[in-house]
């Protein structure tokens, strides 16, 4: 068994394996990270600027929330509003060195394939005509944004935790099935820091994971009668299943295998009520593909995956792309727009 799935297995409380051990690595954890936040709260060390609205999108559990879709949904909206918008991500995943300034898209042409760019700032360079940036160093990189394309709005993907960079709008997402897991600090859950951060907050957007998306709105209600944050629902449906090279349409009631290495495959599999699934199989997140690993028959999987799969041979792989429902208007409303 994988030590990722094992440790996926105790954040959310399907097993108990070396919890003793784990809570008291938390306890490390959380003395580091509070005295962070706390030198930046109190002003004892002050985050860079640059000139540039800042729109931070982040959350507070490890991965798998559905950051990459909001991200995307927001730099088409400012786009529209003739916005000059660059994506700043860490580039996880990806082959490139991130202690460097890696441009994966300079909002017409991508340079790098998702293999060294990453899925996520790959998928976001084919989905949006916004600059697309990868590196370490995000403050360095906004300012190579500005000074190069004339950005006037950058979005940090996955930058909640990063307080080196002062942003404008801290957005905060929250998974509505798995939620805070255990709520325990990592490494003994998924917390990245305690709750006390959603005073950092100025919007939170709850990401329906079910089919059904009452949950997800009683759930966000919740959410700011707790937090007093505004706080919305960010719904994720099926729209069409394609061939990655034809672009042909999957018929309903096909017998497919469903393969995904994303960090919760739960909902990627119930989309699929409408096939035969002969098989699931889940890689870890950001797994690297190689063809041999694919069993035989029609492929199904995500288009965060697909990318990866484009220069197979094979030409039964198929993607689900989905429609992303979120009012970014509304969600930014008095700040950026």
């Amino acid at each position: 068994m994988n030590f990722k799935t094992e440790i996926t297995k105790i954040h959310y409380g399907q097993s108990a394996k070396y919890m003793f051990l784990l809570v008291f690595a938390s306890f490390f954890y959380e003395i580091a990270s509070r005295l962070k936040n706390f030198l930046y709260d109190k002003n004892i060390i002050n985050p860079k600027s640059v000139e540039a609205f800042v729109i931070s999108v982040g959350n507070i559990t490890t991965g798998g929330v559905g950051k990459t879709p909001v991200v995307c949904e927001i730099a088409k909206h400012l786009i529209s509003k003739n916005k000059r918008v660059a994506i700043v991500s860490r580039g996880y995943g990806g082959q490139l060195s991130n202690r460097n300034i890696n441009v994966i898209s300079n909002g017409e042409k991508i340079f790098y394939d998702a293999k060294d760019a990453g899925d996520e700032p790959y998928w976001l360079a084919s989905n949006t005509n916004a600059i697309v940036i990868t590196s370490k160093n995000r403050y360095e990189a906004s300012k190579f944004a500005i000074e190069n394309f004339g950005v006037t709005h950058i979005i940090l993907d996955d930058g909640f935790q990063h307080r080196k960079l002062k942003r404008d709008l801290d957005i905060v997402l929250v998974d509505s099935e798995k939620q805070f897991g255990n709520n325990r600090l990592l490494p003994a859950g998924p917390l990245r820091e305690g709750f006390e951060a959603f005073k950092r907050a100025d919007k939170i957007v709850v990401v329906s994971k079910n089919i059904n998306h009452e949950k997800a709105f009683e759930y966000a209600k919740n959410l700011k009668d707790k937090t007093g944050v505004d706080t919305f629902v960010c719904k994720n449906t099926a729209d069409e299943i394609y061939n990655i090279k034809t672009n042909a349409l999957l018929p309903k009631g096909a017998d497919i295998s469903a393969i995904c290495a994303i960090g919760q495959p739960e909902q990627f599999y119930a989309f699929l009520s409408d096939y035969n699934i002969k098989t699931k199989i889940s890689f870890d997140d950001h797994h690297i593909y190689k063809e041999i690993e694919l069993p035989k028959g029609i492929i199904v999987t995500t288009e965060k995956d697909a990318v990866k799969m484009q220069n197979f041979k094979r030409d039964d792989i198929y993607a689900m792309r989905l429609k992303t429902v979120l009012d970014v208007e509304e969600v930014c409303q008095k700040f950026c727009l």
